[in-house]
């Protein structure tokens, strides 16, 4: 059972030795809108040689920057997104993503953020408190 490490802010669950780290779309979100978490989302952002960018953090993103009609942070993400590592979703992620669901009760979005950060060994990094307490992942 992975041990939860609780720190000022942070909840931490059993760390991944890869380099590579994946922010779901709430830290983009709250990076790109300058929320209080910007700067703790930023330090992980601004590694984008090392950054995985899913497709679905894509859809989200994009979709939560029209909404608010925010096209300077638009062109933010765009750009940081093209400058890091972008990931589809194939068929073998899919069906990981639906494991990842059934298993963990994770809504789709989330699922296939999940799995794409396991598959690829990735350091999961977010402000969405429904990953709280899963291997790899880092709750801001």
């Amino acid at each position: 059972m992975p041990k939860e490490f609780v720190g000022k802010g942070r909840i931490v669950t059993a760390t991944t030795d890869s380099d590579l780290c994946l922010v779901d779309s709430s830290g983009w979100i709250e990076y790109l809108g300058d929320g209080p978490k910007a700067d703790a989302f930023g330090w992980y952002l601004d590694r984008s040689l090392q950054l995985l960018v899913p497709a679905i953090v894509v859809y989200e993103v994009h979709k939560k920057l029209l909404i608010t009609n925010n096209e300077f942070a638009l062109q933010r993400f765009i750009s940081h997104a093209f400058r890091s590592i972008q990931v589809s979703l194939d068929f073998e992620l899919a069906a990981a993503s639906a494991k990842a669901s059934v298993e963990h009760r994770l809504a789709m979005a989330d699922a296939m953020i999940y799995a794409i950060a396991q598959n690829y060994g990735a350091q999961l990094i977010t402000a969405d408190p429904d990953f709280r307490g899963l291997p790899g992942v880092i709750v801001l």
